[in-house]
């Protein structure tokens, strides 16, 4: 996947998404197929959330985590049936998930790594659904829930989930078709001026939302509990993988939290940067950029609990200079992702 399709840049791909359409291959997530009698029982005791939260045709974005409460990855679970159902891992996690959940599978529970044989393609903003929808595919369904269809004989899952935080669709499809698929997505947004959109833009809309991302933000050293994800957690489940430590961790009150930072004009953030309050260093940046859309320097950093609040000033070191920042709470800007 490219940083960037060219034209006008990350900024336009960016802006394209917010006010009308994009399109991203982001077949470089991975999938995942989790069968068998009883197969959503047992993946209800491998990840973090409740999977009896949700109704077949329904998906769920949960956590594997460790025993020590770390994070393997962070995906998306869609509930086909109790016997069946699909995972979305980052690719480069997936045979780690993979093999973590089917080490402790029943004999009559498959737990395969489909990653390469299907592609997934990101139809993202406020004229993602007309785009679709002059495709003859399905769009009605509510957020963070899927349609199993066909376009012409091409099967494929229809989403309502995504990584922007604007009304939007990732299509699950077989890898052999989504070159033509792609070709379809965009003569049917031409009417929108659709743009397909790279990793840049993929970045910049995921930050303003203040989503996570794996290996940065989350990881096998930065918990749910620290990330604020705990809406993403079963607590009333009987238990689950990393469930006595998370427990623990949420009990004591977790050191550091993972918050948003926001500068008062276009300084950058960037992964690794220290921050300050005063003479001590009281954090350390995870996600940083340029926000398009809230016109401002924006980031997510792992800070101390006392310098965690909201409206808590804290500074960076920029190239030798010291950069105020605020600490917010994510999102940066208000989008219609529901």
């Amino acid at each position: 996947m490219p940083l960037e399709y060219g034209g006008g840049g990350v900024v336009a791909e960016h802006m394209a998404v917010r006010k009308r359409v994009g399109v991203f291959d982001v077949s470089h997530l991975g999938t995942a197929s989790v069968t068998g009698p009883g197969a959503a029982e047992y993946l209800n005791s491998q990840l973090s959330n409740d999977l009896r939260r949700i109704a077949p045709g329904k998906a769920q974005y949960t956590l594997c985590c460790t025993e020590e409460g770390g994070v393997v990855d962070d995906l998306i679970v869609y509930l086909h049936a109790d016997d069946r159902l699909v995972l979305v891992p980052n690719a480069a996690n997936t045979a780690a998930v993979v093999g973590r959940i089917a080490a402790q599978a029943p004999d009559d529970v498959s737990v395969l790594n489909t990653h390469g044989e299907n592609a997934i393609l990101a139809v993202q903003g406020p004229r993602s659904a007309d785009t679709l929808a002059a495709m003859g595919l399905p769009v009605e369904h509510p957020y963070f829930s899927f349609a199993d269809t066909k376009w012409g004989e091409t099967p494929l899952t229809v989403c309502r989930t995504g990584y922007t935080g604007e009304h939007g669709y990732e299509l699950i499809l077989p890898a052999t078709a989504a070159g033509d698929v792609w070709d379809a997505i965009l003569e049917a947004g031409g009417p929108w001026d659709i743009q397909p959109c790279g990793l840049g833009a993929r970045d910049t809309l995921r930050t303003e939302m203040g989503y996570p991302l794996h290996g940065q933000d989350i990881s096998l050293d930065i918990s749910p509990v620290q990330a604020r994800l705990g809406w993403a957690v079963g607590w009333k489940k009987d238990g689950f993988v990393g469930a006595a430590a998370l427990r623990t961790e949420r009990e004591a009150g977790a050191a550091r939290l993972l918050m948003g930072i926001r500068h008062n004009a276009r300084r950058i953030p960037r992964p690794g940067m220290l921050v300050y309050s005063g003479a001590v260093q009281v954090g350390v940046v995870t996600s940083g950029t340029y926000g398009p859309t809230a016109g401002v320097g924006i980031g997510l950093a792992l800070l101390d609990r006392p310098y965690s609040p909201a409206g808590t000033l804290v500074e960076l070191d920029l190239r030798g200079r010291r950069e105020t920042f605020e600490v917010v709470k994510p999102p940066f800007v208000e989008t219609d992702v529901d």
